[in-house]
């Protein structure tokens, strides 16, 4: 096989002589063993970002400004003889770069991993059967079949289309289609674009179709030209490629490293121009204060944060959700509104048929269909000695169907589907009548399928066979089309009222009959007592077609039936949406289903306790004004177009909320784009909706975004704790190096002493925070403000008393053993301020509970991260080697325990301050009680809902009507009263 390295070419070759090309085969595809050969020649079918090898990460830990520092500071110090300190500096050099290296490492790593699973399944012809495999086992040569809402996974010549639409932007920035059947092997007319292809060196075959762009309608059988980074995006992304954005806390960090730098590096000069004053070595004087530089500057911020949200969403992905963006893990936790669908979200996605109902007949099957999902070929008809058109319904609903059957190679009575599970559930429940598919299409095979002006309604084209060898399902449906003289069928399925609206007659006991007022009337009350069930109703309906010049514009059709499907609502969401509400966000439901319907599994599921819901059509009638208030007010919306999502999202961010917003097709992706948080459904959502989402849940559950949710404050929380650590404890040594002077002492912490507690605070304790925990009401509390302030909610004022207590403990006792001229005062300070911020690590692990109610255990890399400290510090100050490197003195046990002692205070200060604010919200009287009372209710308010809250205020009652869903009319007059 040749490698085509010029897709241009296959303009020339034509589908055959690509074919030929390629060694492939059109019915066949490649099989399995030809496949692994090729997979292991050209790779797989990636997008490879440009990575860091490990040399590069590994650079970037020593071409750091600081640890530049340190590296010069070793170079000078041997030059005035103190060839100790140099060997000291150099062994934190290491250190500090193993540890960077290792965690950034881990963070790549992670994200990878990330990434090689956001990849989708592609329905592939192998071995002569199609089978669903990741796109990145994609090779050249491959057989696939792209339908609507598909992403193309490679560079492809078509090798079959019908009425396909392809958008290119993505690489081309252009929109190309056809609205004319496609011949096999003919493809001059299709896909025409506007030259732009050519701008870009593109090729200007029609018959080429290039990786990521998008399927937006029709279908299509292609052969794989060139995968990975040999398709045309590969090298467009290759030339553009640009660095990683930062996140906004990345962002917001930074500029705080900025602020902080200056404020060091002044702190620190004062430090340099009082020691030179009191007479200190000069030499001693300048390698302090570079050592305090380095120890005193958070430059491991960013670098944390990316850490933690990598690690964070690694997590996530444990509880079955994909972060494809990492920003979007630290606004999660911002999250106040979430906009979810109903069907495979709130419900469990096993649609399954559960009524027919035709004409003057209605079959519950309940106690015949199991789970759509798979079952057996020996399954038992149920619709023996019914009436022939119930099995007209389900052969009908069969043929008007883009889902297919595929049965286990290993046990060929099982078999399963795959598609979307609507249309599933309609195959599923003919091949239990023994109505199968693939027989009906090889008497009736589908010449096209049409694009109705009613994106409501799906219609498909069959050829009638000129014998009366027909399903039996069909006879009657076959003699009708005979006597009639047609040559073609219409079939047509969708959305009930728009399927009466275009069809005049009705299938009555085998035969036509006008569709009279008192039959759409019948059809109409049986189609809402199945929607008040909390059913999903299509209607199917069929028309014989005498010439092809009526497929264009298919209408006066003969309606067969209602098909009333069932889909339960998830056990655990429930229990999300109360978790959702008692965290103050609110849960909204935006679906396309009816009213009815949506209300009734939005009470099962709790999202709203009254009737009001709102429909699409609705929305367009409300002014802006009247429809943000409605927003506030009412939870279930339905019958919503994309356009009304978009809509919905915008006004609710508008009104000051965080909207994080599911969607699983095509024509989702711009609301997904425009939500704070975009989440696709993983099982059923298209690619084009997964490539526009933050985040993937990959059980399509609602359960899994409270739960993101939940981690996504876990995570904010932890950044939150490691900033509190960090600058407290930098404070503290800062303190230290100040004041001692002022009081007469000498330099109270030598460079290699200053480096030794940056590196056991900076860096084993500090990362090991990111393991920590939930808090116990971390969801019983309102979220963060998106743009808050890192240092808002007491932390700044925290990290400043911290620090002042820390450094101030720490000095005294160094003060108190130096005036009474001890040899081993500065063993006693450095000893207490570095075990002082291992109290302040355990302490400061929640902000409301006591260590002892969270447990010592409940985050052990913490735990043994103070442990290795500990014994660490106790071989600095007790080994002879580490005591002639960092210059301790061996400590009594008398002294030793009066550093445990002091180091506790820290610790202990911070559990009383801990428990006086517990003392304080659980006294109804108490300032702090009060603010926390107004804080939770303000969170369920959005801050621009004035009129309601004024309302509120003056106890004025909102009269709400007790209607089945709210109409426009109704919301203006009652927002006048």
């Amino acid at each position: 096989m040749k490698n085509l390295k010029n897709l241009k070419n296959l303009c020339e070759l034509g589908v055959e002589k690509t074919l030929q090309e390629l060694n492939s085969n059109v019915s066949i595809g490649l099989t399995t063993s030809e496949a692994y050969l090729r997979l292991k020649k050209y790779g797989s079918n990636e997008l490879v970002e440009p990575l860091r090898s490990l040399g590069e990460i590994l650079w970037e830990q020593v071409s750091a400004t600081l640890v530049i520092v340190l590296i010069v500071s070793a170079v000078i110090t041997p030059i005035f003889g103190d060839y100790r300190e140099a060997l000291g500096i150099i062994a934190m050099i290491i250190l500090i770069c193993c540890l960077g290296f290792t965690q950034e490492y881990r963070a790549q790593k992670a994200i990878l991993t990330l990434k090689k699973l956001s990849i989708p399944n592609v329905k592939t012809l192998r071995d002569g059967y199609i089978q669903q495999i990741s796109a990145r086992d994609l090779v050249p040569g491959d057989i696939i079949h792209l339908d609507t809402e598909d992403i193309v996974p490679a560079d492809c010549q078509l090798i079959e289309s019908q009425d396909l639409r392809v958008e290119e932007s993505a690489i081309s920035g252009i929109c190309a289609g056809t609205s004319q059947i496609v011949d096999k092997y003919a493809h001059q007319d299709i896909c025409k674009t506007e030259g732009s292809r050519d701008n870009l060196g593109l090729a200007e075959g029609a018959s080429i179709i290039y990786k990521n762009s998008v399927v937006i309608y029709g279908q299509a059988k292609a052969i794989v030209t060139q995968t990975g980074m040999n398709t045309e995006f590969g090298r467009v992304m290759i030339r553009n490629a640009t660095k990683p954005k930062l996140t906004p806390l990345q962002l917001r960090l930074n500029q705080l490293g900025r602020t902080l730098t200056i404020a060091v590096l002044a702190i620190v000069g004062l430090i340099l121009i009082l020691g030179l004053i009191r007479g200190e070595d000069p030499k001693l004087m300048l390698l302090t204060a570079i050592t305090l530089v380095v120890a005193a500057l958070p430059e491991g911020l960013p670098a944390v944060v990316t850490i933690t949200l990598a690690l964070g969403a690694s997590s996530l992905l444990k509880q079955r959700t994909l972060v494809r963006n990492l920003g979007a893990v630290e606004t999660l936790g911002c999250v106040t509104v979430i906009g979810s669908g109903k069907t495979g979200t709130l419900t469990e996605n096993r649609m399954s048929v559960t009524v027919l109902d035709v004409a003057g007949y209605r079959l519950d099957l309940t106690t015949y269909i199991n789970s759509c999902s798979s079952t057996q070929k020996t399954q038992q008809p149920f619709l023996l000695c019914q009436p022939p058109a119930l099995s007209l319904l389900l052969a009908s609903g069969a043929l008007c169907n883009d889902a297919l059957i595929e049965f286990d190679q290993k046990e060929p009575r099982c078999f399963q589907t795959i598609g979307d599970p609507t249309e599933a559930a309609l195959l599923m429940a003919a091949a239990q009548q023994g109505i199968w598919k693939n027989d009906l299409e090889t008497s009736l095979p589908r010449l096209r399928q049409v694009q109705c002006h009613r994106s409501q309604i799906m219609t498909t084209i069959h050829k009638l066979p000129n014998s009366s060898k027909v399903p039996c399902a069909l006879e009657a449906l076959w003699r009708l089309c005979r006597e009639q003289n047609t040559s073609d069928i219409a079939f047509s399925k969708g959305q009930v009222s728009s399927l009466l609206d275009i069809s005049t007659h009705i299938w009555v006991n085998g035969r036509v009959k006008p569709l009279n007022e008192l039959w759409r009337k019948h059809i109409t009350n049986n189609y809402k007592q199945l929607i008040q069930s909390g059913l999903r109703v299509t209607g199917v309906a069929f028309k014989p077609l005498v010439s092809s010049e009526e497929w264009e514009d298919v209408e006066n059709l003969i309606f067969i039936g209602l098909v009333g499907m069932n889909d339960p609502a998830r056990p655990q969401v429930r229990d999300a949406v109360v978790s959702c509400q008692r965290a103050g966000i609110r849960p909204v439901m935006i679906t396309g289903d009816h009213p009815l319907t949506a209300r009734t599994i939005a009470k099962e599921v709790n999202i709203t306790t009254n009737n009001r819901v709102i429909t699409g059509a609705q929305i367009s009638n409300l002014s802006s004004h009247k429809f943000i208030h409605a927003l506030e007010s009412v939870s279930v919306y339905a019958q919503t177009s994309p356009a009304d999502k978009l809509a919905i999202v915008e006004s609710l961010q508008r009104n000051g909320h965080v909207v994080a917003m599911t969607g699983d097709g095509i024509n989702d992706a711009p609301t997904l784009r425009i939500a704070d948080i975009g989440i696709a459904m993983g099982i059923r959502g298209t690619d084009a909706a997964k490539e526009a989402a933050d985040i993937v849940l990959l059980d399509d559950n609602f359960a899994s975004i409270v739960a993101a949710i939940k981690q996504g404050r876990v995570i904010y929380d932890n950044i939150r704790k490691f900033i509190k650590y960090l600058l407290s404890s930098n404070i503290g040594e800062l303190l230290v190096m100040l004041i001692a002077p002022f009081v007469g002492m000498p330099l109270p912490l030598l460079p290699l002493q200053i480096l030794w507690i940056n590196l056991v605070t900076d860096g084993l304790p500090a990362f090991a925070l990111s393991w920590e925990p939930a808090e116990h009401n971390i969801m019983n509390r309102p979220p963060f403000p998106n743009n808050e302030n890192i240092f808002s909610r007491g932390l700044g004022k925290d990290i400043v008393w911290i620090g002042l207590l820390l450094g101030a403990v720490s000095l005294g006792i160094g003060y108190l053993y130096f005036s009474t001229g001890a040899t081993n005062w500065q063993t006693m300070l450095f000893t207490v301020l570095t075990l002082s911020q291992m109290g302040n690590a355990l302490a400061i692990r929640s902000e409301t509970d006591s260590l002892f109610k969270i447990g010592l255990s409940s985050n052990k890399p913490l735990l043994i991260a103070v442990a290795l400290t500990f014994v660490m510090q106790l071989a600095v100050v007790y080994v002879p080697l580490f005591e002639q490197v960092f210059s301790t003195k061996p400590l009594s046990a008398i002294d030793l325990i009066l550093c445990l002692g002091l180091s506790s205070v820290v610790f202990w200060t911070i559990e009383l301050k801990k428990l006086y604010n517990r003392h304080q919200q659980h006294n109804p009287q108490s300032s702090a009680a009060r603010y926390q009372q107004v804080k939770t209710d303000n969170s369920l308010v959005t801050p621009h809902r004035r009129v309601l809250a004024k309302r509120i205020k003056q106890r004025r009652r909102v009269n709400t009507p007790h209607s089945e869903y709210i109409t426009a009319s109704k919301y203006q007059s009652q927002s006048q009263k």
